[in-house]
């Protein structure tokens, strides 16, 4: 179950953004997930809830963005959003091996984090562009 070292990078990733941001906690943290990526959200999710105990995450919520995989093809110069994934085909002219352009993300794309009210009043968002190790 790779999700779970995937989860722990994660935390870690959030964790330092936070701090850098000056955080009390972290409330939400929002993942761009790609169709390819390798990942099994409900065994990510399950490592989330294990490695966030105890950390500046405890209780947030994790909103998870699925994506799908869009290509670009060369020939007809169309970009589309793949059904499924058996064929690995161009869906508006059938030719084969489009360039996929998105579907293999797994980036922490932001934290949503409480702060010192009196230095920043209230609550802020921290983005945090980041990829993640991809499996």
């Amino acid at each position: 179950m790779h999700e779970l070292s995937i989860a722990h990078s994660l935390v870690e990733s959030a964790v330092d953004a936070a701090e850098k941001a000056g955080a009390r906690r972290v409330t939400r943290v929002l993942l761009r997930l790609g169709a390819l990526s390798g990942v099994v959200r409900n065994a990510l999710e399950f490592g989330y809830e294990i490695t966030t105990k105890g950390t500046l995450l405890e209780g947030s919520e994790l909103v998870i963005e699925e994506l799908p995989v869009i290509v670009d093809c060369d020939v007809c110069h169309t970009q589309s959003t793949l059904d499924g994934l058996q064929t690995f085909a161009c869906p508006a002219c059938g030719a084969p091996g489009p360039r996929m352009i998105q579907g293999r993300e797994l980036e922490l794309q932001s934290i949503e984090i409480d702060v010192d009210e009196v230095a920043f009043g209230g609550d802020a968002v921290a983005e945090a562009p980041h990829a993640l190790p991809t499996p």
